[in-house]
Formats: C-alpha cells, structure tokens, sequence
C-alpha cells in the first residue's frame, strides 16, 4: 500500500512537473514574442528616421549643386561680357590704328615726292659746287705757281717756314701758359701740403736708429776668447762656416765683434754665440747643432716681427706669406734706416694724411707698409723693387687700389693718389734728421751726376749742386735762353734727374736767368 500511494506520489510529481514545465516555456515564448515585436516596431521606426535624414540630405545637396552651378554661370557670364569689352575696345583701337597708318601712308607719299624733288635740286647744286670746285683747284694751282715765281720758294718750303713759325710762336705762349699756371698752383698747393705735412709729421714721429755691418757679443771674461777660437782656430773656423760670417776676435776687451753684410745671417751668428757661451760647450758639432736650431727659429721670429709691424700699422686680413716677407724687412737698411721700422712710419704718416686729400685712410695704411715689401725679394728676382712687390702683392690677394699704389711710389707722373702720397710720406721719413746715412762716394756720385744733367742742356752756363744734394742752382746764358724756356728747362731737368738717378727725398731744382744791362756815362 506504501508502494503503491508512493508510485503514485511519483506519478502525480511528474504530472504535476511537466505541466509546470509546459506552462513556463509558453510564458517564455510569449516574452520573445513581445521583445520581438518591439524590437521590430523600433527598427521600423529608425528605419523611417534614416529615410527622413537621407531625403533631407539629398535635399540640401541637389540646393547646394544648383547654388553652385548657378554661381559658375553668373562667374561665365561675368567673363564672357569682360571679354567681348576687351574685344570691342580692340576693334576700336584697330580701327583708330588703320585710320592713323592711312594718314600716315599719305604723309609719306607726299614727303616722298619732296624728297624726289630736293634730290633732283641737290644733284643739280652737286653738279655746280663739282664744277666750280675744279675751277676752284685750277685758280688754286695758277696762284701757287705764281706765288712762287714771286717769292722764289716751294709749296713744300714755304708750308715748312709757316710751321716753324706757328711752332715758335705756340712755344712761347705755352711755357708763359705753364708759368702762370704753375705759380698759381704753387700759391695754393703749396700752403696746403705744407698744412698736411705739418700735421703729419707732428702726429706721427718714428725713433731712428743707424745700423752698420757689424754686430758685438759681450763676453763676461777674456778667457772665453780662447775657447771661442779653439784649437788651432777650429771652433772660430766652424762658426764662420756655419754662419756665413766674419768673427773678430781681437784685443777688444770682453768682446767679440760680428762682421757681415746680410743682418739675417749676422744675427743668426750673434744668437749662436751667445748660447755657446751661456752653454760653456763649443765644439764644431755643437756649433754646428746651435746654428741649425737658431735658423728653424729664425723663420718665426721673422713671422713674430711681421706680425708686429701689422699690429702696430693697424691692418687686418694679412696673408701669411706675405707677414713672413715682411718680416725679413726687419733685417734690411736702406742708407742705414732700418726698412721695416720705415714702412710702420710711412703706413702712419699716410693714415694721417689720407683723410686731408679724400682718400681711405685703410687702404693708405696698407699701401704704406707694404711700399717696400720687393725690398725683401729683390736679390732673388730680377726688376725694381716696387715692380717685384706689386707683383708679390697681386699673388696675395691684395686690392688693385693697393698693387698700383705700390708699383708707382717711385713714378710720381704715373702714379695714383695713393702712390704719390706714398711718395711723399717716404720722403718724409727718409728725410728726418738721422734717418738715412750714405758714404762720401756715393754722395759725390750723386753730386756730380747731378750737375752732368744739368750741363748737358743748351743754353746752360754754370751748375751748382748745393744742400747735400737736394737742390740743384742753374745758370743759363740770358741771350740764348727766355724767361718761359727757363720755365720748360726746370721741368725737362726734374724729369731727367727722376728717370737717371735714385736718390732719397726730393731734389729741388732752380733754373737762374739773369741779364745785367751795363753802360758807363764818361
């Protein structure tokens, strides 16, 4: 009975079960169905939506695109009436232009019908002048043939005595030309340069030493003289040797004097000493040894004085060549002066007096420092030493200005401004008291050369070379020589003393005419 009510307990639990089942999946499926409906009610709607915003779009697309075209019409038409009023203004022009070229063609056809006739009338009057001009040459060559009968010269003599006359004539208004001209220019010139150069010369005054060909090494004792020859002389000998110099050792006390005529090699020799006998070892190896290493020095100490000289001149942008050669000048005179001392002072003297004449005081400076620079090169190259440097110059790179300045220092006819303020700046410096020393026979040299120009002029009585050479007196003969040739001579003498002579400064030159009118009342 228990089984039987528990089958049935089973039975109704499973009845009981799949009806609850039943029942929940029908309510399951009626859910779906209704998420599903409106799910499909939303999509609808959305769907709807989207036409709405699709037309709208196309809408505002088709407005814009008819904007659009509408724009580019009116922008067509816009340039299609620009064009065809371009168009009618050129037809108006062309129509204005062939109405002008019709006028003008009549214009030309009438002057060409004027030239026509002027020609006929030209060729005519050519025809006559033709006629009369042959007649012209016969009157011509009847008078000539008469004129010589009658003076009893040639066409050819009587021109030539025309021409010598005219010459004698022109001749002497000219030179009074150029006297008058160069007085006048001398009442002004002079007072200026004098001005400038005063000024120069006071802003600026450089030190000057004379330099000779020898040089002395102080010895702190005699006894170093011994170890100095060697024995037998052979220390003195390898010195002598190895510097290219002259050593004399003499009874000179505590003293060893250095002769020689190239100062580079001189002061090799001098340095050499010096360190030998601070060292206390001389021997021909060791000697040999001081000498080699003092001219690798050299080289920069040559270099060192360049530079200096440039610092002290105010320059910039120097080749390095170029500082090298200007730094041998420091070991070259001229009549005693040292070189390159004088090219600092020139460089100075033309920076003051640049401003004074309209020039760059920059390019004076240079000019003035590098005016001597062939100086440095002209025993290795042939030529004058202004030519040599210009061309040295052009190498570096310097400035036209400043290679002309420096080929023409010496040529004042030829010169730029910078070369004869170059001239006269050297002048300056060459001659300032204790500047510039030379021997007596030199000098006499000089001075009779001077007086052999002078003489070798027609006309010149006595000449007399006075002031050391700086200016030459010339008598001429009164009667053979006028006051306005005088005038010619004093300029073809400077031009012959400038071009035969090489002579620092300047040489004034004085032609003296002078006729004494004598008579006696007995």
């Amino acid at each position: 009975m228990e089984m039987l009510m528990g089958i049935v307990a089973v039975a109704v639990g499973i009845v009981l079960g799949f009806l609850a089942r039943t029942l929940m999946a029908r309510a399951q499926s009626q859910s779906s169905e209704r998420q599903a409906n409106v799910k499909l009610t939303e999509a609808e709607r959305d769907a709807k939506s989207l036409r709405r915003e699709a037309e709208l779009q196309a809408r505002q697309e088709v407005i814009r695109a008819r904007e659009e075209f509408e724009q580019s019409t009116k922008e067509r038409r816009r340039e299609l009436n620009a064009v065809e009023t371009q168009l009618t203004k050129r037809e108006g022009t062309l129509t204005q232009r062939e109405e002008n070229l019709d006028r003008k063609a009549t214009v030309l056809d009438r002057k060409e019908q004027t030239v026509d006739t002027k020609l006929g009338e030209l060729q005519l009057r050519q025809e006559e002048v033709e006629k009369r001009e042959s007649e012209a040459v016969k009157l011509k060559r009847e008078s000539d043939q008469r004129l010589q009968k009658l003076a009893g010269m040639t066409h050819e003599e009587a021109r030539r005595d025309l021409f010598e006359r005219v010459e004698r004539d022109v001749r002497g208004e000219l030179s009074g030309l150029v006297r008058r001209v160069q007085e006048e220019a001398r009442e002004t010139a002079d007072r200026e340069a004098r001005v400038i150069l005063a000024t120069a010369m006071q802003r600026y005054a450089a030190s000057h030493a004379c330099e000779s060909v020898t040089s002395t090494v102080p010895l702190a004792s005699d006894d170093i003289k011994g170890r100095i020859i060697g024995r037998e002389g052979r220390n003195i000998r390898a010195l002598e040797a190895a510097t290219g110099v002259t050593m004399l050792v003499d009874d000179t006390p505590e003293a060893v004097v250095i002769s020689g005529f190239d100062p580079i090699r001189r002061e090799i020799a001098r340095q050499a000493l010096e360190e030998l006998v601070a060292d206390g070892r001389i021997h021909p190896a060791r000697i040999e040894e001081v000498v080699a290493k003092i001219e690798e020095n050299m080289e920069q100490l040559l270099f060192e004085a360049g530079e200096e000289a440039i610092y002290n001149a105010n320059i910039q942008a120097v080749d390095p060549e170029l500082v090298k050669k200007l730094g041998r000048l420091k070991f070259r005179t001229s009549y005693s002066q040292n070189v390159l001392l004088h090219a600092v002072e020139v460089a100075s003297l033309m920076s003051v007096m640049a401003p004074e004449v309209g020039l760059d005081p920059a390019v004076a400076r240079r000019v003035g420092l590098f005016h001597d620079i062939g100086k440095a090169m002209d025993h290795q190259v042939e030529g004058s030493h202004a030519a040599i440097g210009a061309d040295f110059l052009r190498k570096c790179g310097e400035s036209e200005e400043v290679i002309t300045g420096v080929a023409t220092h010496h040529n004042v006819s030829e010169a730029s401004l910078y070369g004869v303020l170059c001239a006269t700046a050297d002048a300056i410096s060459s001659s300032r008291p204790g500047a510039r020393m030379e021997s007596t026979g030199i000098y006499l040299h000089r001075l009779e050369k001077l007086e052999s120009i002078a003489n070798s002029f027609e006309g010149v009585r006595k000449t007399y070379a006075v002031q050391a050479g700086r200016e030459v007196r010339v008598i001429v003969d009164p009667d053979s020589v006028a006051d306005n040739e005088a005038m010619l001579m004093a300029r073809d003498i400077s031009r012959r003393i400038e071009a035969e002579l090489q002579y620092p400064g300047q040489i004034r030159v004085i032609v003296i005419r002078e006729k004494r009118c004598v008579e006696y009342a007995r």
